[in-house]
């Protein structure tokens, strides 16, 4: 506060000496030689001259303001505003100028929290935000409204009420930023009447019941478990159109059929246990020897348990 102003309570000390100590010497001092006979009248005169000195000093002195960087006061002129003052030094003539209020104008936080409040789908949730606000238009906070401070808060509670039960928990704590955005407007909205900017609301809690915290999460999981599925699904469907385009493609060019069973057999020979031959599709040597191999490999088969001939495969 101004009270508070060490600059402007020395400057305000110095005047009421420059005042005093000259009036004093100048009215009181000679007044001495007149009442040397009556002692009483004396001293009650002089009593009388400096309480009269004392206050005409002091009504002089505060007429003189240093004002802060970061405060306005907010001038009356026979009880009507005439605005904001400040910063720096002002004079304020006496009697007919009145300071109305002292506004401190820099940005201020304070925090709002609304508990076991009812969101949209019923569940009481506690939130806890911050407020960040500035003072615009002095004159407003000062004239407008008895305490703009106060005021602010409570219609920031309003506003944090209202926007939890329009909105569903999920949203809550899924789109903070968003509803965050929406609070700052509508408590913006209510404060510009009384010259109050605010600059910024954040989200800092949501508190819910840890029953419903489980509950979330298996909903969260499940979500998550969907969206892989259809994934996985939309993967496929890639794969099988490729596939179809491919067929088309080799169902056209023989020579390109030709070169994908050659790299099948490739792909094949990669396994330790295969056992791959090659020969003309029109060569009868390669046809024998494809069916002697393929009857040593069924000669060489375990007997069938029951005591029979080994199984043979058609």
């Amino acid at each position: 506060m101004l009270s508070r102003n060490p600059v402007q309570n020395f400057v305000r000390n110095l005047v009421r000496l420059l005042i005093l100590i000259p009036l004093w010497l100048l009215l009181v001092l000679p007044s001495v030689s007149d009442w040397e006979s009556e002692l009483d009248l004396l001293f009650l005169w002089i009593c009388v001259k400096t309480v009269f000195l004392l206050w005409f000093a002091n009504v002089f002195a505060k007429m003189f303001f240093i004002i802060p960087e970061w405060q306005r006061i907010v001038l009356l002129r026979l009880g009507k505003s005439v605005g904001a003052r400040g910063p720096g030094r002002i004079v304020v003539p006496p009697f007919i100028y009145s300071n109305a209020s002292t506004v401190d104008v820099r940005i201020t936080t304070y925090e709002v929290k609304a508990t076991k409040t009812l969101t949209q789908d019923n569940i009481p949730i506690d939130v806890t935000a911050a407020i960040e606000m500035k003072v615009e238009d002095p004159e407003k906070a000062a004239i407008r409204v008895q305490n703009y401070w106060k005021t602010t808060e409570w219609a920031s509670m309003e506003a944090l009420k209202s926007t939890i039960g329009s909105n569903e928990l999920r949203l809550l704590l899924s789109e903070t930023d968003r509803i965050a955005e929406d609070l700052k407007k509508i408590i913006d909205t209510a404060a510009m009447d009384y010259g109050v900017d605010v600059r910024a609301v954040r989200i800092t809690d949501v508190g819910t019941p840890p029953s419903l915290v489980e509950e979330l999460a298996v909903i969260a999981r499940a979500e998550r478990s969907a969206k892989a599925k259809k994934i996985e699904a939309r993967a496929e469907e890639n794969v099988a159109m490729s596939l179809i385009k491919a067929s088309r493609i080799l169902a056209e060019e023989p020579d390109a059929m030709a070169l994908r069973q050659i790299q099948a057999m490739l792909d094949i020979s990669k396994e330790e246990s295969s056992l791959v031959i090659i020969y003309p599709m029109d060569s009868f040597m390669g046809q024998q020897i494809a069916a002697a191999t393929a009857g040593r490999q069924q000669r060489m088969q375990p007997v069938n348990p029951s005591g029979g001939e080994p199984e043979q495969t058609g």
